[in-house]
């Protein structure tokens, strides 16, 4: 089993940035690809980003392409999602998730076994 925290989240202007993390404990970090997703007060949880075991390949929501960027340092057992251009709309709840799945589609939260609590990020207009 994993354990994840997300930290990182506030309030910030349109235009700015943030960057957010997701610290894990309980395993090795490195078994597990990680997702970011978010969650505005009455939609649904929607994928953000995610990466793989090792950091080779990325996978991004068409809403965040160029705006936002996945890394990992398993040295650290960390994830980080840094969030630049930031508009109104990113308001949400931000969570990370893991898998421990060899085989999995990213945007589909179903396929994560491990999730965080949430940190709020606000963006004001």
């Amino acid at each position: 089993q994993v354990q994840l925290v997300e930290s990182g989240g506030g309030l910030v202007q349109a235009g700015g940035s943030l960057r957010l993390s997701c610290a894990a404990s309980g395993r090795t970090f490195s078994s597990y690809g990680v997702g970011w997703f978010r969650q505005a007060p009455g939609k649904e949880r929607e994928f953000i980003a995610a990466i793989s075991r090792t950091g080779g390949a990325t996978y991004y929501a068409d809403s965040v392409k160029g705006r936002f960027t996945i890394s990992r340092d398993n040295a650290k057992n960390t994830v980080f999602l840094q969030m630049n251009s930031l508009k109104p709309e990113d308001t949400a709840v931000y969570y990370c998730a893991a898998t421990g799945q060899a085989s999995w589609t990213p945007a589909m939260t179903t396929h994560y076994d491990y999730w965080g609590q949430g940190t709020q990020v606000t963006v004001s207009s």
